[in-house]
């Protein structure tokens, strides 16, 4: 009996990517299952980004200013065929069965819309610790949600056709959190997979302050999405036991004037903050051992630190403006 195989269009939204594009675009056309169209949707790059789509046989879209990645995404889904949208961020390279082994879940289970990945350990580049950090991290807290989720992540990930037609393309006001947005509209129709069967290599953050500043701009959607979600929350990357106790560290600060043993009150909160995730501590220490897990609970301090006051002002935007923050789309209609 000859079995058909689904038709798959790759949407790889892209902004200024020159770095990375290649590797990528380079693992969308070494997977096992064949794509029926590879769709490159630039954001108003100014870097040689456009240059290097060039060098494949994909079909590029441009923009004449940056609109963000849910814009960039809405483009792709309507300028593409597909009845299975593969979408990849431009700086994540699928591995070669990645895309087989998440058409294989859809085929198997018919109620699931949306099946996505995880980061390998192995970097796309390797740019030095705080990228061994953000991978270590984003692994981890991934592959401990293995299964049934109610949140979408974009990074890696296919979709039926049918979940946009039937609810709605990206709200293209967030700038973050909008897979997150789609997922909770999403989870009120189909079930959503999170499998560590799809696997990425990820080219991401090797800089302190970089990385700290994108935090801070994501965190600040972390509220008013949260209080859009019609169901439970969904995956978090970090439990509020960790946010409390990263905060208790610089307020017992201060307490270090009154003496030199009043120093053991923010390394003893420290301490309590690294052992807030026993599975992550344990996980770091199996992967990396105990110095560079002293590296990776101090940055990730510094991350909790800067989430949860990105998060502060945020909610403190929303407050004082209603229009900051996600809003319900229609159903969007979309070619079949």
């Amino acid at each position: 009996m000859l079995i058909m195989r689904p038709t798959v269009s790759v949407i790889i939204p892209t902004y200024n990517s020159a770095k990375t594009l290649r590797a990528c675009l380079e693992a969308v056309y070494a997977q096992r299952h064949p794509t029926t169209e590879v769709i490159v949707v630039d954001d108003a790059s100014t870097d040689e980004t456009r240059a290097i789509a060039g060098d494949f046989p994909c079909r590029l879209l441009t923009a004449d200013q940056n609109m963000g990645p849910a814009a960039a995404r809405n483009r792709g889904i309507l300028a593409s065929t597909g009845e299975m949208l593969f979408f990849l961020d431009s700086d994540c390279a699928p591995e070669p069965d990645a895309l087989d082994n998440a058409l294989a879940i859809l085929r198997d289970q018919p109620d699931v819309a949306c099946v996505h990945g995880i980061y390998a350990l192995r970097p796309m580049f390797d740019d030095g610790p705080v990228e061994a950090y953000r991978l270590l991290h984003g692994h981890y807290w991934r592959l401990r949600n293995v299964g049934r989720v109610r949140t979408t992540l974009f990074a890696v990930c296919v979709t039926r056709r049918v979940a946009f037609t039937e609810v709605g393309l990206f709200d293209e006001k967030l700038r973050a959190s909008e897979d997150v947005e789609f997922g909770d509209r999403l989870a009120q129709r189909y079930a959503t997979v999170l499998t560590d069967t799809v696997v990425c290599r990820h080219d991401d953050d090797s800089h302190l302050g970089k990385l700290l500043r994108k935090q801070f701009g994501r965190s600040q959607m972390l509220v008013p999405v949260a209080l859009a979600e019609r169901g439970p929350a969904g995956i978090r990357a970090n439990g509020p036991a960790g946010l409390l106790t990263a905060l208790l560290v610089p307020l017992s600060v201060p307490a270090v004037l009154l003496g030199p043993l009043f120093l053991l009150l923010p390394v003893g909160f420290f301490g309590l903050f690294a052992a807030a995730d026993p599975g992550l501590l344990r996980f770091v220490l199996r992967q990396r051992g105990p110095g560079f897990a002293a590296f990776f609970f101090g940055v990730h301090l510094l991350v909790q630190l800067t989430i949860a006051a990105g998060a502060g002002v945020g909610g403190i935007r929303h407050l004082l403006d209603r229009d900051f923050g996600p809003t319900r789309l229609p159903n969007a209609e979309l070619p079949r």
